[in-house]
Order: structure tokens, then C-alpha cells, then sequence
């Protein structure tokens, strides 16, 4: 079975395609490109058509020709994501705008002088958050913790092309738990650390909670972590919308136990559920996540 390898997946050649046609054509004419892009997807991407086939039609219980369409628009919109982060890293954050539900959790947690702890997942685009909290006064380092290390060369391009350099940190998952003291670190001096809870890959800890009906694998890392720092918990989700449009949610984890990680993963895969019941195109994990597919 396919399972996530820690690595997502992209090339330095596709990131150029979009640049090129960002600066030459505009942004509502790059994403026509992706229609292309999408059909070739749908066509020839055989594993993750299977995985996301079964995540349409038996997880979300759509119908045959639902699920086809909703697989091509899936694709489509990933794209337009990728897009859009390419976009507004190159400073046109001005042709977006956005709405913050939530803005008010976070201020609070920060007010409390403790740091935080902020918990996503692969959907909708988290990575353009930092541009949209600039705005609305929102000074506070973002320290993200992740096994996605992407190709070298691939974060190299797209720092060439930014008009700044990204503010968000990086805390690498380490073997020798090292990253613990990092992320001790940042709490104390009142940053927030940013886990995403929806990508357990092989060989590492896991813990078990249903999502959409049935049970998955989801890492035990952010849970336990996040569970024993006796720090505020806010689910954090940045969702497209129509007209380059975004909406920006966070919601404050409720009646969490200290140390009971399996109570915050529970409380986490509820709120990601009717994220994704909202945005269902928007989830952009292409592997078995359920461990249901022979």
C-alpha cells in the first residue's frame, strides 16, 4: 500500500511553470493551465485516483459520477492552492482577500503569555497564513513542527522568487527527540508552535481515531505533545474560497485533560471532520489514510 514517506511530492519545474505564468498571464489565466493539469492527473495518477476514489465514494458516500467529478476538481484545486502560495509569496498578496473567524481565541492564547500550540492539517493552504495575520496586527512567531522535508532546491527557487523571506520557523522532527527542547524553547519565550495532525507515515508512533466514520492512523506526536505542555490548544485552518478569496478559522480546543492525547486527537478529528464535510476538496492527503484499499 501507499503510504505517506514523510516527503511531498513536486518538482523545481512545476514551480517555474507557475511563476512564469503568474508574471505573464495573471493569476485567474494560470489556473485555466491547471485544467490541463488536472486531466492529466485524473487520467494517469493511478494510485491516488484509488485512494481519493474511496475517499469520495466510501467515506463521503458520493455517487458514481459525484465522485469522478469531485476527483478532477480535487486536483484542480490543489493546483490553484499552489498557485496562489506561489502568488502571494511573490507579493501579490493585494489581488486576495480574507475573512478571520477566530482572530479572538488567538489573541487570547497569547495573551496568557504561555505560548501556544496551534494544530492543522493538509488542507485548504496554512502556509500563506503568516501574509493575512500581518494584517490584522498579529505579531507572534509561528514555529512549525514537520517531517515534510522537502527537496532543498525546491524551498531555494521559491525564496528566490519572494519578495521576503518567510517568517515562519522550522522545527524538525528528530530521532533523537532533540526537537522537544526547541520547541520548549519557543513556548517560553511566547511563540506558537504549529503541528499537523493528519499524516502518521511508517515506522514512527501512532495513535488511532475515527475520522469520517472509520478509524486511521494519526501521528502520536502533536497529541502527546501537545496534551503534556499544559499550554492553550486552537485548531487553525486557512480554506479558499470563490474570487481568491480565503477564510481563516481557529478554534479553541475544549475540555482537554492533561496528558490525555487520545481526548485531543478525538477532539481534533471532530473538528478536521467538519472542516472537511465544509471543504471536501480541500483535504490533500493522496494516500491510504485508512488502510482499507487492497
Amino acid at each position: 500500500m501507499n503510504k505517506w514517506k514523510g516527503k511531498s511530492k513536486g518538482t523545481i519545474l512545476g514551480y517555474k511553470i507557475f511563476v512564469w505564468c503568474i508574471r505573464n498571464i495573471g493569476i485567474r489565466s494560470s489556473y485555466v493551465v491547471l485544467y490541463f493539469v488536472a486531466f492529466y492527473y485524473f487520467l494517469f495518477e493511478k494510485n491516488s485516483n484509488r485512494y481519493y476514489r474511496y475517499y469520495f465514494s466510501e467515506r463521503l458516500k458520493y455517487g458514481f459520477w459525484k465522485t469522478k467529478l469531485s476527483l478532477f476538481k480535487s486536483y484542480f484545486t490543489f493546483g490553484t492552492v499552489l498557485i496562489d502560495k506561489t502568488a502571494i509569496s511573490a507579493g501579490l498578496r493585494n489581488k486576495y482577500t480574507y475573512e478571520f473567524d477566530g482572530i479572538q481565541n488567538l489573541r487570547n492564547l497569547l495573551a496568557e503569555k504561555k505560548g501556544g500550540v496551534l494544530i492543522s492539517a493538509h488542507i485548504g493552504n496554512f502556509e500563506i497564513a503568516e501574509h493575512f495575520f500581518a494584517d490584522i496586527d498579529f505579531d507572534c512567531q509561528i514555529n512549525l513542527v514537520t517531517t515534510d522535508q522537502e527537496v532543498t532546491v525546491i524551498k531555494e527557487y521559491l525564496e528566490s522568487v519572494s519578495v521576503k523571506a518567510s517568517s515562519i520557523k522550522f522545527i524538525y522532527v528528530k530521532d533523537d527527540m532533540s526537537h522537544i527542547f526547541d520547541i520548549n524553547e519557543a513556548l517560553s519565550k511566547n511563540e506558537l508552535i504549529c503541528f499537523t495532525g493528519d499524516r502518521y507515515f511508517e515506522g514512527s508512533k501512532f495513535l488511532e481515531g475515527e475520522l469520517l466514520g472509520k478509524t486511521a492512523k494519526f501521528p502520536a506526536g502533536p497529541f502527546l505533545i501537545a496534551s503534556r505542555l499544559g499550554v492553550p490548544v486552537v485548531y487553525v485552518y486557512v480554506m479558499k474560497e470563490k474570487n481568491l478569496h480565503y477564510h481563516l478559522y481557529a478554534r479553541v480546543a475544549q475540555n482537554i485533560k492533561k496528558r490525555d492525547a487520545q481526548g485531543l486527537l478525538n477532539s481534533y478529528t471532530q473538528n478536521l471532520e467538519s472542516m472537511i464535510k465544509k471543504y471536501p476538496l480541500q483535504w490533500f492527503n493522496y494516500f491510504d489514510f485508512w488502510d482499507d484499499i487492497n
